[in-house]
């Protein structure tokens, strides 16, 4: 992640030039910080160097734990499940991390997800019996779900910047309208009947091992990475999470920027509709409930920060698994259903209490 000294310098613009320091003063400032920090407690430097990196322990302890206690844990087909699983999280979470970032929210994506699916397969269902070749359909289809998607984000941003309304409520009303517009699509009925290039889409293994959904999110996962960490694009996303103001200062066109992030959080949940209609070859109006939640917990145990200025992908990524793997290893421990989501609601709010320890400490 960018550091904020460099962007808070930015933002303010060049010292004047009677604030102009000699480079041995420099020096001596350079050699006084080292000696502070090498005062600090034990503890403090340790939670400096962890930082975000014990959710990785979390993660493995969790692939250990189960693959004692959870028969078949270490199996192919069980892999296949947990990475499947994992595809409509982890897609919803990239485009909400960066939404985090910002010190915005999106609990639309989930509606977002399923209101693509339908609006997909709803279009592939009306044109299968008129002569049209299938693969044309189920492009255009699949270009559907990503522009609905895409369109709905840009109305949360667009709302958002122009209308001066907080992301909370606009996500919020967002999720109840696209809910309600999925439901109106094709009256609360499920689509059954598409092409079976979609079916092949969702279940075509390479190498036995990964699925294409998989593969695709894998994809897109190194692309908002390279985003986020290697661009300006990125660096002003950390800017205005960090300080609007200063990024206005700064020159950076916060509203245009925040309705860009929206998109992209859209656009993926389209994606994310899309995969999810591939792997079960169907579009359900119960598609992505809920999804929202454990798409804001992965970027949260992740590591990246409701207040905003603080977030990776990597981190997104580790704890969509961290979910992933904890859902499917109660199942194989013959956990009953309802303690998987007491599971989840106790390593977010553990994921949260862990981050505000290490803030305090390294404050010190």
């Amino acid at each position: 992640m960018p550091d904020r000294s460099i962007i808070s310098d930015a933002a303010d613009g060049p010292d004047p030039p009677s604030a102009n320091v000699s480079e041995p003063t420099m020096s001596a400032a350079s050699t006084e910080v080292v000696a502070v920090a090498a005062t600090r407690p034990p503890l403090v430097r340790l939670a400096e160097r962890a930082g975000g990196l014990w959710t990785l322990g979390v993660l493995a302890g969790l692939v250990v734990v189960f693959g004692l206690v959870a028969p078949g844990f270490y199996s192919q087909a069980n892999w296949l499940a947990t990475s499947q699983y994992a595809v409509e999280f982890m897609l919803l979470a990239l485009g909400q991390t960066f939404v985090i970032i910002t010190g915005g929210i999106d609990l639309s994506d989930g509606a977002m997800l399923g209101l693509s699916s339908m609006a997909a397969s709803v279009l592939m269902f009306h044109f299968m019996g008129t002569g049209n070749g299938s693969t044309p359909l189920v492009i255009a289809g699949s270009a559907t779900a990503v522009v609905v998607g895409a369109l709905v984000g840009l109305i949360n941003g667009l709302i958002i910047t122009k209308v001066k309304i907080t992301p909370f409520i606009v996500t919020l009303g967002m999720l109840g309208i696209a809910t309600g517009a999925t439901y109106l699509l094709n009256g609360g009925m499920e689509v059954t009947i598409l092409p079976p290039q979609v079916a092949a889409l969702g279940n075509t293994l390479i190498g036995g091992w990964i699925a294409v959904p998989v593969a695709i999110t894998a994809g897109l996962a190194i692309v908002s990475w390279l985003v986020l960490s290697r661009t300006q694009f990125g660096l002003r996303t950390y800017a205005i999470g960090s300080n609007p103001l200063a990024a206005r200062r700064a020159g950076i066109n916060v509203d245009r920027h925040l309705i860009r992030v929206y998109l992209i959080s859209g656009s993926l949940s389209g994606v994310a509709g899309l995969m999810v209609m591939a792997r079960f070859a169907s579009a359900s109006p119960l598609a992505g409930a809920n999804d929202e939640l454990n798409a804001i917990a992965a970027a949260v145990i992740g590591g990246a920060s409701l207040f905003g200025g603080r977030g990776t992908i990597l981190g997104t990524v580790v704890g969509t698994f961290i979910i992933s793997i904890l859902v499917t290893g109660l199942i194989l421990a013959h956990v009953e259903t309802f303690w998987q989501q007491v599971a989840v609601g106790v390593i977010l709010i553990a994921a949260v209490a862990a981050d505000q320890v290490r803030m305090r400490l390294q404050s010190i």
